[in-house]
Protein backbone atom coordinates (compact mmCIF):
# COMPACT_ATOMS: atom_id res chain seq x y z
CA UNK A 1 0.00 0.00 0.00
CA UNK A 2 1.63 3.38 -1.16
CA UNK A 3 1.97 5.49 1.71
CA UNK A 4 0.87 9.58 1.83
CA UNK A 5 2.65 11.59 4.07
CA UNK A 6 1.09 14.90 5.88
CA UNK A 7 1.82 17.44 8.40
CA UNK A 8 0.09 17.13 12.03
CA UNK A 9 2.21 19.46 14.02
CA UNK A 10 4.29 22.70 13.62
CA UNK A 11 6.75 24.41 15.99
CA UNK A 12 8.48 27.41 15.16
CA UNK A 13 11.12 30.27 16.96
CA UNK A 14 11.12 33.13 13.89
CA UNK A 15 12.26 36.66 14.01
CA UNK A 16 10.32 38.19 16.42
CA UNK A 17 8.41 36.50 19.26
CA UNK A 18 8.79 32.79 18.74
CA UNK A 19 5.79 30.33 18.84
CA UNK A 20 3.37 29.26 15.60
CA UNK A 21 0.88 31.83 16.42
CA UNK A 22 2.96 35.20 16.67
CA UNK A 23 5.16 34.01 13.70
CA UNK A 24 1.62 33.32 11.43
CA UNK A 25 0.71 36.91 12.90
CA UNK A 26 3.61 38.83 12.21
CA UNK A 27 3.52 37.48 8.16
CA UNK A 28 -0.02 37.91 7.98
CA UNK A 29 0.01 41.93 9.06
CA UNK A 30 3.43 42.04 6.53
CA UNK A 31 5.33 43.66 9.63
CA UNK A 32 8.81 43.30 9.54
CA UNK A 33 11.21 41.84 11.89
CA UNK A 34 14.57 43.12 10.94
CA UNK A 35 16.45 45.70 13.31
CA UNK A 36 20.04 46.77 14.09
CA UNK A 37 22.06 43.85 15.41
CA UNK A 38 21.82 43.64 19.13
CA UNK A 39 24.15 40.50 19.98
CA UNK A 40 27.81 42.65 18.95
CA UNK A 41 28.78 45.60 18.49
CA UNK A 42 27.90 45.84 14.30
CA UNK A 43 29.78 49.30 14.12
CA UNK A 44 32.81 47.78 11.75
CA UNK A 45 30.60 46.24 9.44
CA UNK A 46 28.84 47.06 6.02
CA UNK A 47 25.40 45.50 7.20
CA UNK A 48 24.57 46.44 10.18
CA UNK A 49 21.17 44.82 10.95
CA UNK A 50 19.30 41.43 10.83
CA UNK A 51 15.81 39.36 11.96
CA UNK A 52 16.48 38.46 15.20
CA UNK A 53 14.58 36.23 17.02
CA UNK A 54 12.88 37.91 20.81
CA UNK A 55 14.06 33.97 22.43
CA UNK A 56 14.77 33.27 25.85
CA UNK A 57 15.88 29.62 26.54
CA UNK A 58 14.65 29.65 30.16
CA UNK A 59 11.37 31.48 29.52
CA UNK A 60 10.68 28.66 26.68
CA UNK A 61 11.15 25.95 29.25
CA UNK A 62 15.13 24.74 28.79
CA UNK A 63 16.81 23.62 32.09
CA UNK A 64 20.51 25.59 32.92
CA UNK A 65 21.90 22.76 31.80
CA UNK A 66 20.43 22.57 28.82
CA UNK A 67 21.21 26.33 28.03
CA UNK A 68 24.93 25.87 29.36
CA UNK A 69 25.23 22.38 27.10
CA UNK A 70 23.58 23.83 23.92
CA UNK A 71 24.19 26.33 21.33
CA UNK A 72 21.64 28.83 20.65
CA UNK A 73 21.18 26.85 17.43
CA UNK A 74 20.32 23.61 19.06
CA UNK A 75 17.87 25.19 22.06
CA UNK A 76 15.79 26.75 19.40
CA UNK A 77 15.46 23.37 17.36
CA UNK A 78 14.27 22.02 20.54
CA UNK A 79 12.25 24.43 21.43
CA UNK A 80 10.25 24.50 18.00
CA UNK A 81 10.57 20.87 18.03
CA UNK A 82 8.63 20.68 21.39
CA UNK A 83 5.96 23.29 20.32
CA UNK A 84 5.49 20.64 16.86
CA UNK A 85 5.00 17.75 19.09
CA UNK A 86 2.46 19.34 21.70
CA UNK A 87 0.16 21.07 18.44
CA UNK A 88 0.68 17.19 16.67
CA UNK A 89 -1.18 15.47 19.45
CA UNK A 90 1.14 12.64 19.33
CA UNK A 91 2.16 10.74 22.42
CA UNK A 92 5.69 9.57 20.84
CA UNK A 93 6.08 7.51 24.47
CA UNK A 94 3.22 5.45 23.98
CA UNK A 95 5.29 4.63 20.39
CA UNK A 96 7.78 1.96 19.57
CA UNK A 97 10.90 4.62 19.64
CA UNK A 98 12.47 2.69 17.31
CA UNK A 99 9.91 4.41 14.27
CA UNK A 100 10.30 7.84 15.39
CA UNK A 101 12.58 9.56 13.74
CA UNK A 102 14.39 12.92 13.31
CA UNK A 103 15.86 15.05 10.29
CA UNK A 104 17.06 18.68 10.72
CA UNK A 105 19.22 20.57 8.77
CA UNK A 106 21.20 23.47 9.21
CA UNK A 107 24.06 25.60 7.31
CA UNK A 108 25.88 27.19 9.47
CA UNK A 109 25.63 24.65 12.84
CA UNK A 110 26.77 26.09 16.22
CA UNK A 111 28.24 28.84 14.68
CA UNK A 112 27.73 31.59 17.87
CA UNK A 113 29.13 29.14 20.36
CA UNK A 114 31.69 27.97 18.33
CA UNK A 115 32.92 31.72 17.29
CA UNK A 116 32.33 32.78 21.27
CA UNK A 117 34.51 29.58 22.57
CA UNK A 118 37.25 31.12 19.44
CA UNK A 119 37.71 34.28 21.11
CA UNK A 120 38.19 32.69 24.66
CA UNK A 121 41.03 30.31 23.93
CA UNK A 122 42.99 32.61 21.77
CA UNK A 123 42.76 35.40 23.72
CA UNK A 124 40.45 37.55 21.84
CA UNK A 125 42.54 36.24 18.83
CA UNK A 126 46.31 37.19 19.97
CA UNK A 127 47.26 33.74 20.63
CA UNK A 128 47.59 31.82 17.53
CA UNK A 129 48.05 28.39 19.42
CA UNK A 130 44.79 28.12 21.00
CA UNK A 131 44.71 27.08 25.03
CA UNK A 132 42.21 24.00 25.25
CA UNK A 133 42.09 24.27 28.92
CA UNK A 134 40.24 27.79 28.49
CA UNK A 135 37.25 26.14 26.70
CA UNK A 136 33.63 25.46 27.93
CA UNK A 137 33.53 21.18 28.52
CA UNK A 138 30.64 21.06 25.72
CA UNK A 139 32.65 22.77 22.62
CA UNK A 140 33.06 19.48 21.05
CA UNK A 141 29.08 19.13 20.53
CA UNK A 142 29.45 22.44 18.85
CA UNK A 143 31.75 20.69 15.92
CA UNK A 144 29.78 18.23 15.23
CA UNK A 145 26.98 18.53 13.73
CA UNK A 146 24.82 15.58 13.97
CA UNK A 147 25.02 17.13 17.50
CA UNK A 148 21.84 19.20 16.67
CA UNK A 149 19.63 16.05 15.15
CA UNK A 150 20.67 14.34 18.81
CA UNK A 151 19.87 17.10 20.66
CA UNK A 152 16.34 17.07 19.54
CA UNK A 153 16.25 13.00 19.62
CA UNK A 154 16.85 13.23 22.70
CA UNK A 155 14.17 15.08 23.93
CA UNK A 156 11.09 13.59 21.61
CA UNK A 157 12.58 10.20 22.46
CA UNK A 158 13.13 9.32 18.97
CA UNK A 159 15.51 5.80 18.21
CA UNK A 160 14.88 5.70 14.55
CA UNK A 161 16.42 7.15 11.75
CA UNK A 162 18.23 10.27 13.05
CA UNK A 163 20.35 12.89 10.49
CA UNK A 164 21.61 16.29 9.60
CA UNK A 165 21.23 17.82 6.11
CA UNK A 166 23.77 20.37 5.69
CA UNK A 167 23.01 21.84 1.95
CA UNK A 168 23.72 25.90 2.58
CA UNK A 169 20.36 27.71 2.24
CA UNK A 170 18.28 24.54 0.82
CA UNK A 171 19.14 22.63 4.50
CA UNK A 172 15.19 22.85 5.30
CA UNK A 173 13.76 22.00 2.19
CA UNK A 174 16.03 19.09 1.96
CA UNK A 175 15.99 18.33 5.50
CA UNK A 176 11.77 17.86 5.53
CA UNK A 177 12.09 16.07 1.99
CA UNK A 178 14.07 13.57 3.79
CA UNK A 179 11.74 13.14 6.48
CA UNK A 180 9.16 12.47 3.61
CA UNK A 181 11.21 9.69 2.20
CA UNK A 182 11.67 8.10 5.71
CA UNK A 183 7.83 7.97 5.69
CA UNK A 184 7.41 6.82 2.63
CA UNK A 185 9.98 4.00 2.09
CA UNK A 186 9.06 2.32 5.52
CA UNK A 187 11.93 3.78 7.89
CA UNK A 188 9.52 5.52 9.95
CA UNK A 189 6.26 6.12 11.06
CA UNK A 190 6.95 9.78 12.54
CA UNK A 191 9.38 12.05 11.85
CA UNK A 192 10.18 15.09 13.09
CA UNK A 193 11.59 17.43 10.65
CA UNK A 194 12.65 20.86 10.14
CA UNK A 195 15.68 22.73 10.40
CA UNK A 196 17.07 25.62 12.41
CA UNK A 197 20.03 28.09 11.57
CA UNK A 198 21.70 31.30 14.76
CA UNK A 199 24.29 32.83 12.44
CA UNK A 200 23.98 36.14 13.64
CA UNK A 201 27.76 36.69 14.89
CA UNK A 202 30.31 38.24 13.35
CA UNK A 203 32.24 35.90 11.49
CA UNK A 204 28.55 35.19 9.30
CA UNK A 205 28.31 39.03 9.01
CA UNK A 206 32.09 39.92 7.32
CA UNK A 207 31.37 36.61 5.11
CA UNK A 208 28.79 38.23 3.55
CA UNK A 209 30.03 41.60 3.53
CA UNK A 210 32.65 40.26 1.74
CA UNK A 211 31.08 39.02 -1.24
CA UNK A 212 28.11 41.70 -1.03
CA UNK A 213 25.21 39.31 -0.56
CA UNK A 214 24.04 41.11 2.48
CA UNK A 215 22.13 45.18 2.22
CA UNK A 216 24.20 48.27 3.40
CA UNK A 217 21.00 50.34 3.85
CA UNK A 218 21.44 50.42 8.05
CA UNK A 219 19.40 53.61 8.14
CA UNK A 220 16.52 51.78 7.41
CA UNK A 221 16.64 48.24 9.10
CA UNK A 222 12.81 47.67 8.40
CA UNK A 223 12.63 48.37 5.30
CA UNK A 224 16.03 46.71 3.67
CA UNK A 225 14.30 43.39 3.00
CA UNK A 226 13.23 44.32 -0.41
CA UNK A 227 12.48 41.33 -2.72
CA UNK A 228 11.50 41.72 -6.42
CA UNK A 229 11.40 45.75 -5.93
CA UNK A 230 13.35 47.59 -8.78
CA UNK A 231 15.68 48.88 -5.48
CA UNK A 232 16.82 45.34 -3.61
CA UNK A 233 20.18 45.79 -2.67
CA UNK A 234 20.45 41.98 -1.13
CA UNK A 235 19.53 40.29 1.64
CA UNK A 236 19.14 40.52 5.49
CA UNK A 237 20.10 38.15 7.43
CA UNK A 238 18.16 36.41 10.03
CA UNK A 239 18.05 33.27 12.45
CA UNK A 240 15.00 30.80 13.88
CA UNK A 241 13.95 27.52 14.03
CA UNK A 242 10.94 25.80 12.31
CA UNK A 243 9.98 22.08 13.04
CA UNK A 244 7.44 19.82 11.86
CA UNK A 245 5.48 16.54 12.81
CA UNK A 246 5.14 14.72 9.36
CA UNK A 247 3.43 11.15 9.51
CA UNK A 248 1.61 8.39 7.18
CA UNK A 249 -1.98 10.11 6.33
CA UNK A 250 -3.69 6.42 7.41
CA UNK A 251 -2.05 7.07 11.01
CA UNK A 252 -2.90 9.77 11.50
CA UNK A 253 -6.49 9.84 10.57
CA UNK A 254 -6.73 6.85 12.91
CA UNK A 255 -5.50 8.79 16.13
CA UNK A 256 -7.70 11.50 14.89
CA UNK A 257 -5.25 13.95 14.63
CA UNK A 258 -5.66 17.79 12.69
CA UNK A 259 -3.84 17.75 9.77
CA UNK A 260 -2.50 21.05 8.22
CA UNK A 261 -1.62 19.65 4.36
CA UNK A 262 -0.08 16.84 2.50
CA UNK A 263 3.86 16.03 1.25
CA UNK A 264 2.91 15.45 -2.20
CA UNK A 265 6.50 16.25 -3.68
CA UNK A 266 10.09 17.22 -2.99
CA UNK A 267 13.29 17.14 -5.62
CA UNK A 268 16.55 18.75 -5.68
CA UNK A 269 18.63 20.21 -8.60
CA UNK A 270 21.98 21.62 -8.72
CA UNK A 271 24.15 23.21 -11.34
CA UNK A 272 27.23 21.94 -10.92
CA UNK A 273 28.93 25.50 -12.06
CA UNK A 274 29.10 28.00 -9.33
CA UNK A 275 29.07 28.16 -5.54
CA UNK A 276 27.32 31.45 -5.86
CA UNK A 277 26.30 32.41 -9.72
CA UNK A 278 22.80 32.16 -10.57
CA UNK A 279 21.73 31.38 -14.63
CA UNK A 280 19.11 34.12 -15.16
CA UNK A 281 16.70 31.45 -16.99
CA UNK A 282 16.31 29.20 -13.93
CA UNK A 283 16.99 26.26 -15.51
CA UNK A 284 18.01 23.67 -12.41
CA UNK A 285 15.16 25.69 -10.26
CA UNK A 286 12.56 25.11 -13.29
CA UNK A 287 13.43 21.07 -12.99
CA UNK A 288 13.40 20.43 -9.44
CA UNK A 289 9.79 21.98 -9.49
CA UNK A 290 8.60 19.95 -12.84
CA UNK A 291 10.40 16.62 -10.92
CA UNK A 292 8.16 17.87 -7.40
CA UNK A 293 4.97 18.37 -9.28
CA UNK A 294 5.36 15.16 -11.37
CA UNK A 295 5.72 13.18 -7.87
CA UNK A 296 2.62 14.84 -6.38
CA UNK A 297 1.11 14.38 -9.77
CA UNK A 298 -0.41 17.95 -9.48
CA UNK A 299 -0.07 20.66 -12.73
CA UNK A 300 0.38 24.13 -13.18
CA UNK A 301 -3.37 24.10 -12.63
CA UNK A 302 -2.97 23.12 -9.54
CA UNK A 303 -0.72 25.58 -7.83
CA UNK A 304 -2.65 28.33 -6.11
CA UNK A 305 0.33 29.98 -4.00
CA UNK A 306 4.03 29.75 -4.97
CA UNK A 307 6.84 30.56 -1.44
CA UNK A 308 9.19 32.60 -3.38
CA UNK A 309 13.14 31.87 -2.20
CA UNK A 310 12.69 35.56 -2.88
CA UNK A 311 16.35 36.74 -1.53
CA UNK A 312 16.09 40.16 -2.19
CA UNK A 313 19.12 39.42 -4.29
CA UNK A 314 19.52 40.88 -8.22
CA UNK A 315 20.55 37.60 -9.56
CA UNK A 316 18.16 35.55 -7.44
CA UNK A 317 14.78 37.55 -8.05
CA UNK A 318 15.33 37.03 -11.99
CA UNK A 319 16.82 33.82 -11.63
CA UNK A 320 13.32 32.18 -9.79
CA UNK A 321 10.94 34.46 -11.37
CA UNK A 322 12.21 32.95 -15.36
CA UNK A 323 12.21 29.27 -13.59
CA UNK A 324 8.35 29.79 -12.27
CA UNK A 325 7.38 30.97 -16.34
CA UNK A 326 9.30 27.79 -17.57
CA UNK A 327 7.98 25.42 -15.33
CA UNK A 328 4.08 26.48 -14.71
CA UNK A 329 4.26 28.46 -18.20
CA UNK A 330 1.13 30.46 -18.75
CA UNK A 331 -0.04 29.74 -14.85
CA UNK A 332 3.33 31.65 -13.37
CA UNK A 333 1.20 34.57 -14.40
CA UNK A 334 -1.99 33.94 -12.14
CA UNK A 335 -0.54 32.42 -9.29
CA UNK A 336 0.18 34.50 -5.81
CA UNK A 337 4.24 34.34 -5.34
CA UNK A 338 5.17 35.99 -1.96
CA UNK A 339 8.57 36.27 0.22
CA UNK A 340 8.41 35.76 3.73
CA UNK A 341 11.94 36.96 3.89
CA UNK A 342 11.19 40.22 3.43
CA UNK A 343 9.73 40.15 7.04
CA UNK A 344 11.75 37.98 8.74
CA UNK A 345 15.06 37.60 6.83
CA UNK A 346 17.16 35.40 5.41
CA UNK A 347 17.61 32.84 8.66
CA UNK A 348 20.05 30.53 6.14
CA UNK A 349 19.65 26.96 6.29
CA UNK A 350 16.27 27.41 8.58
CA UNK A 351 14.65 29.40 6.17
CA UNK A 352 13.28 26.57 3.86
CA UNK A 353 11.31 25.02 6.99
CA UNK A 354 9.87 28.56 8.13
CA UNK A 355 8.93 28.59 4.73
CA UNK A 356 7.16 25.38 4.32
CA UNK A 357 5.24 26.20 8.06
CA UNK A 358 3.72 29.35 6.35
CA UNK A 359 2.76 27.43 3.35
CA UNK A 360 1.08 24.81 5.81
CA UNK A 361 -0.62 28.02 7.41
CA UNK A 362 -1.47 29.59 4.14
CA UNK A 363 -3.75 26.51 3.42
CA UNK A 364 -4.65 26.62 6.90
CA UNK A 365 -6.46 30.17 6.72
CA UNK A 366 -6.81 30.57 2.86
CA UNK A 367 -4.77 33.63 3.15
CA UNK A 368 -1.25 34.38 1.20
CA UNK A 369 1.18 35.91 3.25
CA UNK A 370 2.80 39.39 1.54
CA UNK A 371 5.84 40.71 -0.06
CA UNK A 372 6.54 43.20 2.85
CA UNK A 373 9.02 46.46 1.66
CA UNK A 374 7.61 46.05 -2.43
CA UNK A 375 6.99 49.23 -3.02
CA UNK A 376 8.37 50.01 -6.95
CA UNK A 377 8.20 47.18 -9.41
CA UNK A 378 10.91 45.73 -11.59
CA UNK A 379 9.91 45.80 -14.93
CA UNK A 380 12.15 43.12 -15.60
CA UNK A 381 10.19 40.89 -13.19
CA UNK A 382 6.02 40.76 -14.00
CA UNK A 383 4.44 38.04 -11.86
CA UNK A 384 2.12 38.88 -9.01
CA UNK A 385 4.25 38.88 -6.38
CA UNK A 386 1.00 40.21 -3.24
CA UNK A 387 2.96 43.63 -2.79
CA UNK A 388 2.74 45.05 1.45
CA UNK A 389 -0.76 43.16 2.16
CA UNK A 390 -1.80 39.55 2.99
CA UNK A 391 -4.07 38.38 0.44
CA UNK A 392 -7.75 35.83 1.22
CA UNK A 393 -7.18 33.80 -1.44
CA UNK A 394 -8.28 29.66 -1.11
CA UNK A 395 -5.20 27.71 -1.36
CA UNK A 396 -5.66 24.11 -1.96
CA UNK A 397 -1.90 23.59 -3.84
CA UNK A 398 1.64 25.21 -2.66
CA UNK A 399 4.91 25.24 -4.17
CA UNK A 400 7.62 25.93 -2.07
CA UNK A 401 11.23 27.09 -3.65
CA UNK A 402 14.73 27.27 -2.56
CA UNK A 403 18.37 28.67 -3.64
CA UNK A 404 21.37 27.58 -2.04
CA UNK A 405 25.23 28.04 -2.31
CA UNK A 406 26.42 25.85 -3.84
CA UNK A 407 24.01 25.69 -6.57
CA UNK A 408 21.26 23.69 -4.83
CA UNK A 409 17.68 24.17 -6.12
CA UNK A 410 14.86 22.76 -4.16
CA UNK A 411 10.81 22.77 -4.49
CA UNK A 412 8.25 20.82 -2.40
CA UNK A 413 4.50 21.09 -3.08
CA UNK A 414 1.84 20.60 -0.35
CA UNK A 415 -2.05 20.28 -0.70
CA UNK A 416 -4.97 20.80 1.21
CA UNK A 417 -5.88 16.81 2.22
CA UNK A 418 -9.30 16.11 0.49
CA UNK A 419 -10.00 12.67 0.16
Amino acid sequence: MTRRVVITGLGAVAPGDPGVKAFWQLLTAGRSATRPISFFDPSPFRSRMAAEADFDPAREGLTPQQVRRMDRTAQMAVVAAREAVADAGVDLTARDPGRTGVSIGSACGCTMGLESEYVVVSDAGRKWTVDHEYAMPHIYGYHVPSTLAAEVAWDVGAEGPVSVTSTGCTSGLDAIGHARELILEGSADVVVAGATDAPISPISVACFDAIRATSPENDDPEHASRPFDKRRAGFVLGEGSAVMVLEDLDAARARGAHIYAELRGFAGRANATHMTGLRPDGTEMAEAIRVAMNQARLDPSDIDYINAHGSGTKQNDVHETNAFKRSLGARAYDVPVSSIKSMIGHSLGAIGSLELVACALAIEHNVVPPTANLHVPDPDLDLDYVPLTARDHRVDGVLCVGSGFGGFQSAAVLSRVTS
